[in-house]
Parts: structure tokens; C-alpha cells; sequence
């Protein structure tokens, strides 16, 4: 299948992944609406295109929390994406290195802490749920500094998962879950041995201290429901602080009063997201809940935001709703599905030329300087 754009990640990974992993991945809560809205919303946000302007020398760089990065993007916390390709964070980690923009390893990652970090030539960042048990919190924020991790994303819309009927059709979990799946790798042979047999272990890595180092999939969706917090509330952020002395970017954020709180607190920065519409079903989508969100909080924090980004043009809307940089989900898991770290890289590679584009038509030259001038609020129909 020829990849021409960012786009044809989707089929291509649907093609080769068996479906409970796509699904996982593609799947969202209860009916999917707001996954469908992350798009929908973001991709009828209409640009002002604007001529005569020099365009002959476009800024992509940007720096946040103090480091210096090629683009104003990030690969975001997937869990599980171990097993899109053979150790499949190694190879994202890696990728965004090379690109010079951040990667961010899940607690529910398949390779642990210590074998990406090792394998990249630049600091992670990693990201943290809020858990019971908090002597190991403890534990992986030191792995987290012993790493030299450059910044804790913390994730704290999942005080308990949300309702993801596709994983129980698909085989993720279920009644005969694990007999559905090995069904499944039988008939994608190419998956089955690149990372079902060379790709081992398939332990969920940063979890092998409580599960054990022989755990699976089944571990991981009981560990889920048994060890999210539902107790928590902004108090305990003061416990990481007192763990963490590095950036502190809090996940989950979507209502301008909650950003507000985050200021309060502290916090370097936030990430606008919904959780890519995996939690609750119905809310706003991130592009639309950005803006009010930027405008309340203003320029006390930085604001990432993730969410139904699927091109550089998406990238471009985004920065111009109100955010600093972008983290990309659903359509890096896609890339490195389709074919491994080869995929991420062409996405990097479509994502910065559609920036480059993007930019040029509406006459932008810098992505610190990407507002609102450039969108045509109110001409969309």
C-alpha cells in the first residue's frame, strides 16, 4: 500500500495489526462520538489563506520547558504500543530523537523505562496515572529521574476506565479474550512473527515489579480496574511535587476552571485533552474546548493539547486555537502499526512538509507567532 499521507496510516495499520490491537487503539467510549468530534471539529476549523506575503523562510522550532525542539509537536503516551511493532517504543523513542522532538513513554508501555531511555539518544518524558499504591508511584518517579527523564506528564482524567465496548468485540477483553487473540495473530502471520515471536517479552515493562515479569494482557486490563484512584483530587498533586522537582505537565485537562486550578498549583503545563474520547463520551472535542481554556489561563503555563490531530494542517489549527505544541496520538500508533519506526519517520517527515504548507498559505513565518488571525472564525459555512 502506498502511504501518501498521514491519513493512509489508518488502512495500512488496519491491514497488518490483528483487530484487537487496532481496535484498542482505534476504538474510543461508549457510542465514540467525541473521538468522531476530535476530527470533525478540528477539520472544519476554517483558515484565512492570505497572498503576497514572503513566505521564503518558515520557523518550525519552538522550546518548551527550557529545551529547544525541531518542531512544536511530541509523540504522546500510547499504552501498548510495544505491540504495534517489535519493541515498538524503542523504535518511536528512537524516531523522535532523531527528529529532535519529544517522546513520551506510558506507565502501560511493553518495553520498560530503562530499555528506552538506554536506547534513546535524547531525554523522555514520561507519563504517570494517578494509581493506589503509592509507594510504587514512588518507585517510578525515581526510575523516572535515574532515566533523566525532562519532564512527568501526569494523567488524571482516569480516576476508573472508561466504557470501550470495541474492546470487547474485538478480543482485547472479554469471555475467551485470549483465545480470540491468538485466532487472530494466526491470520496476520506478518505481525505474528515480527513482534508476536521476535518481539518478546511482551510483559508490560514498567509494571513487572506488581505483575510479575511473565504478566500479559489480562494482567493489564484487571490491573486497570483495580488500581486507578478514584479518591484523588488536587491536594495530592502536592505529593508528586514533592517527588518530582521537574516539569509537571498535567494530562486530562478540559474545562478552563480545572486549567485555572493547574495555574494554582503550579504546574508547568497542561495538555487540553479528552483522552482522545477513551473516557467520558459526549464532552467537547479538544478543538473546541481549547480556546477558552487558553484565553482563561493566558500565558501562566504552557498548553499541549491532543486530540483528532491527523496532519500538519491539524497541527497548524491547533497552535493557532491557543496551543504551544502538539501531541500526537491515534496517528503515530497508526504509522508505527504500518510499519514499525520507518512509519513514524514518514509521518514526522509528511506532518513537518504539511506544516511548511499550511503556513505559507496563510502567510505565517513562525509557529511562536501562529493566533487566532489566522483562523476565519465565523466563516466556516
Amino acid at each position: 500500500m502506498v502511504i501518501a499521507a498521514t491519513t493512509d496510516f489508518r488502512a495500512a495499520a488496519q491491514r497488518r495489526l490483528p483487530p484487537f490491537l487496532f481496535h484498542y487503539i482505534d476504538g474510543a467510549a461508549y457510542a465514540e462520538v467525541t473521538s468522531a468530534r476530535n476530527v470533525s471539529d478540528l477539520a472544519t476549523t476554517a483558515l484565512r489563506q492570505r497572498v503576497l506575503k514572503d513566505v521564503s523562510e518558515i520557523n518550525l522550532s519552538t522550546t518548551l520547558f527550557g529545551r529547544d525542539y525541531r518542531l512544536p509537536i511530541g509523540l504522546g503516551p500510547i499504552g501498548l504500543s510495544g505491540m504495534y511493532a517489535r519493541r515498538g517504543e524503542v523504535q518511536a523513542a528512537k524516531v523522535a530523537a532523531s527528529r529532535n522532538i519529544p517522546f513520551c513513554l506510558s506507565t502501560v508501555s511493553v518495553c520498560p523505562l530503562s530499555e528506552v531511555a538506554e536506547a534513546s539518544s535524547e531525554p523522555l518524558w514520561f507519563q504517570l496515572y494517578v494509581i493506589r499504591d503509592r509507594g510504587f508511584m514512588r518507585d517510578l518517579l525515581a526510575q523516572a529521574k535515574a532515566a533523566n527523564c525532562s519532564a512527568l506528564v501526569f494523567t488524571v482524567d482516569m480516576p476508573m476506565p472508561g466504557a470501550r465496548y470495541a474492546d470487547l468485540r474485538s478480543g482485547m477483553s472479554g469471555r475467551w479474550a485470549a483465545f480470540r487473540r491468538y485466532a487472530q495473530a494466526a491470520t496476520h502471520p506478518r505481525w505474528a512473527w515480527d513482534v508476536g515471536l521476535l518481539g518478546r517479552p511482551h510483559n508490560l515493562g514498567n509494571l513487572a515489579p506488581v505483575l510479575g515479569h511473565s504478566s500479559g494482557l489480562e494482567d493489564y486490563i484487571g490491573w486497570m480496574a483495580r488500581n486507578f484512584d478514584p479518591r484523588v483530587c488536587w491536594n495530592d498533586l502536592a505529593w508528586i511535587r514533592e517527588h518530582w522537582d521537574g516539569p509537571l505537565i498535567i494530562k486530562g485537562i478540559l474545562d478552563p476552571d480545572d486549567a485555572a486550578e493547574a495555574v494554582e498549583l503550579q504546574a508547568d503545563g497542561i495538555v487540553v485533552s479528552n483522552h482522545g474520547g477513551r473516557q467520558l463520551d459526549g464532552v467537547l472535542s479538544t478543538a473546541r474546548a481549547l480556546p477558552a481554556i487558553a484565553e482563561r489561563v493566558k500565558d501562566n503555563l504552557t498548553i499541549l493539547v491532543g486530540g483528532g490531530v491527523r496532519s500538519g494542517l491539524d497541527v497548524v489549527r491547533m497552535l493557532a486555537l491557543g496551543a504551544k505544541g502538539v501531541l500526537l496520538g491515534r496517528v503515530w500508533a497508526y504509522a508505527l502499526g504500518a510499519s514499525g519506526g520507518a512509519g513514524v519517520a514518514k509521518l514526522l517527515d509528511l506532518i513537518e512538509a504539511e506544516m511548511r504548507i499550511a503556513m505559507a498559505l496563510t502567510g505565517s513565518t513562525d509557529v511562536a507567532k501562529l493566533d487566532s488571525s489566522i483562523l476565519a472564525i465565523g466563516r466556516e459555512h
